[in-house]
């Protein structure tokens, strides 16, 4: 179970900031860009498939275009309906509506989650993480906040967390980014 209610978390979210970085619950513009360009360091310039779980308004897309990354095919997945339907906007690019931790979601190369994690459970972000990487041809990279705080929010992960996902997953190779931002973890798991 979620630690908190999404749909809420988000629509409040939004009715009180709009469409922007904060309206998808980021600090700031800013910040959002940070972790966008914290991931696109460990992507290639061309990419066949990008899949970005958690997709949100779509921004990263936007980012990626802006900074030169070449992505042939891009799909977003959100499991909130008004998410999906910015994004598509946004983005003029197929948007799933799906839940990563338990439906069906499609193989691309390269699978992206920039925050979407931070409020579920431990075992969703474990679940979310092992269906991301299954489902991606070349690997997975995410941030996800990092450290052993408890909140009743937010969910933190370990780097002893995350070495033994990657061990479960025989993920052949593991970059970490973790001082670009206090309290924030940038990872990659590649194939």
């Amino acid at each position: 179970m979620p630690k908190i209610d999404h749909k809420e978390f988000y629509t409040s979210a939004i009715k009180t900031y709009g469409i922007s970085a904060k309206g998808v619950n980021w600090n700031s513009k800013e910040s959002q860009e940070l972790r966008f360009k914290t991931i696109s360091t460990m992507l290639p310039k061309e990419i066949d498939t990008l899949v970005d779980a958690g997709c949100g308004f779509g921004d990263s897309y936007g980012y990626f275009k802006k900074n030169k990354i070449k992505i042939k095919n891009y799909i977003g997945i959100d499991s909130l309906n008004i998410m999906c339907s910015i994004a598509s906007c946004n983005t003029t690019s197929r948007i799933i509506k799906a839940d990563v931790c338990s439906d069906e979601i499609p193989v691309g190369d390269y699978y992206i989650c920039s925050g979407a994690m931070n409020t579920l459970s431990i075992f969703e972000t474990h679940q979310f993480i092992q269906n991301c990487f299954k489902n991606s041809k070349k690997g997975f990279i995410f941030n996800i906040l990092y450290g052993d705080k408890k909140s009743e929010t937010y969910n933190y992960i370990s780097k002893s967390t995350i070495e033994i996902l990657a061990k479960n997953l025989n993920v052949k190779k593991i970059k970490i980014k973790d001082k670009y931002m206090k309290n924030d973890i940038t990872v990659g798991f590649f194939k």
